[in-house]
């Protein structure tokens, strides 16, 4: 009888502790009921069947380009362009010193002088026997020996002609002309800088029409077809573009699976500039039991790598869903599970949701 009393008495104290907890958690709800409820903006989740988008960045590139160098070495005498002249086709750029070719083309031009004497001679030794021959006072041979002095100068004569082809040859590349009519992009040398082989001199653009070069996954390439219209974002100006596919590459070596995609750019914009970054927004052909379920980026809901929206209960309360996401559609984003059509989610706040908190549709 005393072990019993004597339980009784430790048994209190948890049954007040116990007592005390269960009236602080009937005062903190009671709280909570009476926060007011957070006004909301809600959408309803439609199922698309048109034409989602595959998204792709990529750069604005001259339709036109070209990079300028040399075949010969030598130091850079004089450049008559800067960054940013507008230049015409066949207008000289810059000149690289070319007083040795100008000692070829002088022997060159000897060559053609004695050449010619030599040929100018064999060719009247050669009349002046065709005569004798046919009044019988040259024999066969002495004809025959003519006849080959005569074909060996006209020989002698080309040879040199054509030295002196290959000396103007060398000429254009100690020259250095613009190839179309554009604008000086790059100088790489200044005069008195040894310019070689295989080095880019002078870089130029033809200005006003551009294309975008962007990069697309090997899981997507597929789906994009040469001559499909395409929108081009350039966001640095703030500017929308049509353009149209004019190149898919079929390969993606050294590429790291990105494939090469060349759209043209439906119109000039003078704000554009070749360098700039711009998205590529492809559409592609869905089949109608195909459809996606798109949300708006700017309902999503973030917590470290998770990915999801409010949405609201049959008692108007705002509950967390987690999403698994698919494709980025514009400012659309592809829902590939946790959200079905006709389900409402939150779009907007004015103030900070949590889960479980009471909410006002506006």
């Amino acid at each position: 009888m005393k072990m019993m009393r004597k339980y009784s008495i430790k048994a209190i104290p948890f049954i007040m502790s116990a007592l005390l907890i269960g009236c602080g958690g009937t005062k903190e709800q009671a709280v909570e009921d009476k926060e007011p409820p957070i006004s909301v903006k809600v959408a309803t989740v439609e199922a698309s069947d048109g034409q989602p988008f595959i998204k792709a960045s990529g750069k604005v590139d001259a339709i036109q380009t070209a990079d300028l160098g040399t075949r010969m070495m030598g130091f850079v005498d004089k450049i008559y362009v800067k960054v940013g002249d507008k230049v015409k086709k066949g207008q000289v750029l810059l000149v690289i010193n070319n007083t040795d070719l100008q000692a070829k083309l002088a022997r060159a031009n000897a060559g053609i002088a004695e050449a010619k004497a030599g040929f100018t001679h064999a060719e009247k030794d050669y009349n002046r026997f065709k005569n004798l021959l046919a009044a019988n006072s040259a024999s066969q041979k002495e004809m025959d020996d003519m006849a080959t002095n005569f074909e060996m100068a006209k020989a002698r004569l080309e040879v040199a002609q054509q030295v002196k082809n290959e000396v103007n040859a060398q000429f254009s590349y100690a020259n250095i002309r613009a190839p179309f009519n554009g604008v000086v992009t790059h100088r790489f040398v200044e005069p008195g800088d040894l310019a070689s082989p295989g080095t880019t001199l002078i870089a130029l653009e033809s200005p006003g029409s551009f294309e975008v070069h962007a990069n697309v996954p090997e899981n997507e390439i597929s789906r994009i077809t040469t001559g499909s219209e395409v929108r081009v974002t350039v966001k640095s100006i703030g500017e929308s573009i049509g353009g149209r596919v004019v190149e898919v590459s079929s390969s993606a070596m050294g590429s790291s699976g990105q494939y090469l995609v060349k759209v043209v750019l439906a119109h000039d914009s003078k704000e554009i500039r070749s360098g700039m970054f711009a998205t590529v927004d492809f559409p592609v052909q869905v089949e109608a039991a195909d459809g996606v379920t798109l949300l708006p980026m700017e309902a999503l809901i973030a917590r470290g790598q998770l990915r999801g929206v409010y949405t609201v209960s049959q008692s108007n309360t705002a509950l967390l869903r987690w999403l698994r996401l698919g494709r980025t559609h514009g400012d659309k984003i592809e829902v590939l599970a946790g959200l079905s059509p006709g389900e409402t989610y939150v779009v907007a706040a004015q103030g900070k949701l949590y889960n479980g908190a009471k909410i006002s549709i506006q």
